[in-house]
């Protein structure tokens, strides 16, 4: 399972809906999540450039995608950003295996 940072900003519409009805999200969010195989770990309304943030765990990309995709198809959302997280211990053997890469930078 991998672990994602979603950041998302709503549209005029999903903003006036949740003025006009407000509501957690939450809920929707875990569920949303919960389709696709995931599990919803933190959840936040946020201010400034992005109106929410989360943090959840899903089995693949193709299934972050596939969520992706469908919460910007359905209109709610005018950006869905994802950032891809990596445990300390995913990071701990990138740091290792760096010391292996064949790279050569411009010159």
């Amino acid at each position: 399972m991998a672990y994602y940072l979603i950041q998302t900003s709503y549209k005029e519409a999903g903003a006036r809906a949740l003025v006009d009805h407000p509501q957690s999200r939450e809920d929707q969010v875990k569920k949303t999540v919960a389709s696709m195989g995931g599990r919803l770990h933190a959840f936040f309304f946020s201010f400034g450039e992005y109106d929410t943030a989360f943090i959840v765990e899903m089995p693949d990309n193709v299934s972050m995608a596939a969520m992706s995709l469908a919460a910007s198809a359905k209109g709610g959302v005018a950006q869905f950003r994802t950032t891809v997280l990596l445990t300390p211990a995913e990071a701990m053997e990138a740091m290792k295996k760096a010391k292996q890469v064949d790279y050569t930078p411009p010159q």
